[in-house]
């Protein structure tokens, strides 16, 4: 297994929200809004800032077959990306009471 594979699996499964996510993404920046006016704890790393990030990047792909960013998981499980977290407002307080993240 590759150490960008390694890395992200215990990115997803260290922390009970994880975001993968570059600076500069329209889509990123509304992931993390929602999640920040949730009150949500969470853990974002940015993969245009890092070493590895178009490794980790693949290695996501293979994980969840969703290579774009945001790739959003809460509680281990593969949310999807920004729109698929927009859509999910309505349960976002109970997902993320669930994960602990609130």
């Amino acid at each position: 297994m590759s150490a960008a594979k390694t890395k992200a699996e215990q990115i997803i499964n260290d922390n009970s929200v994880a975001v993968f996510s570059k600076s500069y993404c329209p889509y990123c920046k509304a992931t993390k809004a929602l999640l920040n006016e949730m009150g949500a704890k969470y853990y974002a790393i940015e993969l245009d800032q890092v070493d590895d990030g178009a490794a980790i990047q693949d290695a996501l792909q293979q994980i969840s077959g969703q290579r774009s960013v945001p790739n959003i998981y809460i509680k281990k499980q593969h949310i999807g990306g920004n729109s698929d977290l927009q859509a999910k407002k309505g349960d976002l307080p109970t997902l993320l009471k669930d994960a602990g993240a609130l």
